[in-house]
């Protein structure tokens, strides 16, 4: 709908010029998939994924000092549904945004782009490589996922979802123990609203509350990802429990 804005607007410096071609790449491919036959295949698959996330950071997922952090991520950041109005009012609003916010901030806007990006990107080519093995993706189990996984094509594409899930949470705690970005997201609440822009102010402040409300965001990252590759590794190599993991991880 504002790919003719986001073509249009001059990005004068290497991050808004990053976060230009990463918002076009990510609005065509949001185009691609609403008319993918295997859609609806994406969104189930990335529901027992979310599930996974959560099982296997269970003792993350239910401590009070990182559970609203994880939600916030598995519900905001890794949303395939329900977010189209959000990204749209981010192409809305890019003009304004290379414009009025620094690099540092416009770098991690797109990490995040990038990071919903790679990750329905892969959603999308397991629910073709389910299909094409005649699995369901809405009864898929542990074998059928780890099947699928090591004959995908995008497994570097993988190993950058992790390295993103650094960059990005690192870049965020940074920015939201700055009590003025607290004040401006009160202060724009209203002005967000008369510019229909309500999904996307209440998307930053989500995050916002949600980081500010973590214990030690560094230990969580941490322990994300050195989990997570992992699991990546448990799976590439036929591990028979794929999600286990040591005590120590």
């Amino acid at each position: 709908m504002y790919r003719e804005r986001l073509v249009a607007t001059e990005a004068r410096t290497e991050s808004a010029r990053r976060l230009q071609t990463l918002l076009l790449d990510y609005h065509d491919f949001r185009r691609l998939k609403a008319e993918h036959p295997l859609v609806e295949n994406a969104f189930h698959l990335a529901d027992w994924q979310a599930e996974r996330l959560k099982a296997t950071h269970e003792d993350l997922y239910h401590h009070p000092g990182y559970h609203h952090g994880l939600e916030f991520l598995l519900t905001d950041l890794y949303a395939p549904a329900g977010m189209t109005r959000r990204d749209d009012n981010i192409d809305r609003v890019f003009p304004k945004m290379v414009k009025w916010l620094p690099d540092n901030l416009l770098d991690t806007f797109a990490g995040l782009v990038e990071l919903n990006l790679i990750t329905q990107r892969l959603d999308l080519e397991l629910a073709e490589l389910l299909e094409q093995q005649g699995i369901r993706a809405d009864s898929i189990n542990t074998d059928d996922y780890c099947a699928v996984y090591r004959q995908s094509r995008m497994l570097s594409q993988r190993e950058r979802q992790i390295s993103l899930v650094a960059e990005v949470g690192q870049q965020l705690d940074r920015y939201v123990r700055n009590r003025t970005l607290g004040w401006l997201l009160s202060m724009t609440r209203s002005p967000a609203e008369m510019a229909d822009l309500t999904d996307l102010h209440s998307f930053l402040h989500r995050g916002y509350s949600a980081f500010r409300k973590m214990d030690d965001v560094e230990l969580l990252i941490d322990r994300l990802v050195s989990r997570e590759q992992q699991v990546m590794r448990n799976i590439l190599n036929h591990h028979p429990d794929p999600f286990s993991l040591p005590g120590d991880l």
